[in-house]
């Protein structure tokens, strides 16, 4: 009997389960345990599939993982194909790139950066913030903001669609390209190119400028209300510039505590290892990642646009930071934990994409023709790190003489999120369910502080040989006629 099973027995709950989660990327559940008078005991976010990519990684030859890797997700490829990469530039003994080509990769990355979070904002969370997390369920979707707000539908769409060019002019393609090889890209962008890019900025800067106002007046219409959905304090940790500037591409390892006081800075990519530590437990097949000194009841923490902007000292794009110390003035210079306070962030993150992609267009260098760095000392081990649009993404690698890869370790950006989504649906079950008749207006509220964290379910779960497994067998009738567990807690293999 499961744990689960066990705690409704003993203690006479009802479970509900939200199964499966939607408009998230990948498959998920939530399971709620709730007594006679719908009061909450239990709130768990399951995560119902795994992937295994880092066991079919093994074996196959270095160069080819930046590409392989990129079939872990649809949306946001380009962090894994650049964090495979830039692990693999080291693999390979290329331990500078040329100016051209590092500028092309963060062209590419910034246009990522750009059509994810246009993606989520608009088609997947904007329907719950527009429409109302109580509205008809069969029109609370993108379909449904474009009925009733046409024009910051066609807004977001043409957002997203100008990240997804910067994407195909780096990288060849809009989806799964292959711009990026170990020590360098293979692609330039033509001065045509170039100019393509250039004739629509000005409008992006634009409406990107407009979906921070959109998000900031809706958060003034019910502030009490926005600003403490899903509420709960939390380390918080991201990469940095050396001058503390907020760095979605290269950086170090920073992390503040929930008040704002540095845990560490500056810490190399390389040593992630001896700062973070995974934990399994039973009931999914995502780990749960926390700091090492602080331990795991402590040592929990965020990633991603909200962690990022409040960890980083300023923003070096001027409207993004500008946007920054108004956010960060509603919460009088304190950092904010508000859940759907994400939202706010993710956009203002989006502004600050758009003013890069300007000043990388701008460049001189973005047009070079000098792709390829020098070549020196090879290495065997290596980790790549950058910030994907849902936060830290880490990608460690070791590869033998043969050229062969003989470990994988991926922690991304939703498994560093793990117990934070777990602790944003707890504290919004107690606020808005706790003691109240469940609707499917109620149980949304749920769903919407899962989706304000813009989690890439497929992208988390490669715990393959760690994780915890229970396979059931049934007869015709549906009774239990064996079961088989391996890697739980407390049990045997």
């Amino acid at each position: 009997m499961s744990a689960l099973e066990t705690a409704e027995t003993k203690q006479n709950l009802r479970r509900i389960a939200i199964d499966p989660v939607t408009r998230v990327e990948g498959h998920g559940k939530v399971t709620i345990l709730l007594d006679d008078n719908n009061r909450v005991h239990q709130v768990r976010l399951h995560i119902v599939e795994f992937r295994g990519f880092e066991a079919f990684i093994e074996g196959r030859p270095f160069w080819e993982v930046p590409v392989v890797v990129q079939r872990l997700c649809g949306i946001c490829p380009v962090s894994h194909h650049l964090a495979a990469v830039k692990a693999m530039d080291h693999i390979a003994g290329y331990h500078s790139l040329t100016p051209t080509a590092e500028k092309l990769r963060r062209l590419m990355h910034y246009g990522q950066i750009l059509q994810s979070h246009a993606v989520h904002f608009f088609h997947l969370a904007s329907p719950d913030l527009l429409l109302g997390f109580d509205s008809e369920p069969t029109r609370r979707n993108i379909v449904g903001v474009a009925a009733q707000f046409p024009e910051i539908a066609l807004q977001g769409v043409l957002l997203r669609k100008y990240g997804q060019e910067i994407i195909r002019h780096t990288s060849g393609k809009r989806i799964h390209g292959t711009g990026a090889i170990p020590g360098g890209v293979n692609k330039t962008l033509t001065a045509a190119e170039r100019e393509e890019l250039r004739r629509e900025i000005d409008i992006m800067i634009g409406w990107a400028r407009d979906a921070v106002g959109l998000v900031a007046q809706l958060h003034a219409t019910r502030p009490d209300f926005y600003d403490a959905f899903g509420e709960f304090p939390s380390n918080m940790m991201g990469l940095a510039a050396p001058n503390g500037a907020l760095e979605l591409y290269d950086g170090s390892l920073r992390a503040r505590d929930a008040s704002g006081a540095m845990i560490f800075d500056q810490v190399p990519c390389s040593d992630y290892d001896s700062l973070l530590q995974e934990e399994v437990k039973p009931w999914t097949y995502m780990k749960f990642p926390h700091i090492r000194s602080l331990g795991a009841e402590a040592g929990w923490y965020k990633v991603g646009p909200l962690a990022r902007i409040q960890t980083c000292d300023f923003i070096p794009t001027p409207l993004a930071e500008e946007e920054r110390k108004k956010f960060m003035a509603q919460g009088g210079g304190k950092p904010r934990h508000g859940t759907l306070l994400f939202h706010w962030a993710r956009m203002i993150e989006a502004l600050h994409a758009v003013e890069t992609i300007r000043d990388l267009l701008d460049d001189p260098d973005i047009v070079g023709i000098d792709l390829m760095g020098e070549k020196g000392e090879r290495h065997t081990e290596a980790v790549g790190v950058i910030e994907a649009p849902r936060g830290t993404l880490f990608h460690h690698y070791r590869v033998g003489a043969d050229d062969l890869v003989s470990y994988c370790n991926l922690i991304v950006s939703t498994t560093n999120n793990n117990q934070a989504m777990n602790e944003a649906i707890r504290s919004v079950a107690k606020d808005h369910l706790s003691g109240h008749e469940v609707t499917e207006g109620l149980l949304n509220h749920i769903e919407v502080a899962i989706r304000a964290y813009d989690p890439c379910l497929s992208c988390a779960t490669h715990a393959i040989g760690q994780m915890p497994l229970q396979v059931d067998l049934r007869d015709a009738s549906g009774a239990l006629v064996g079961r088989r567990r391996k890697n739980f807690s407390g049990d045997a293999a």
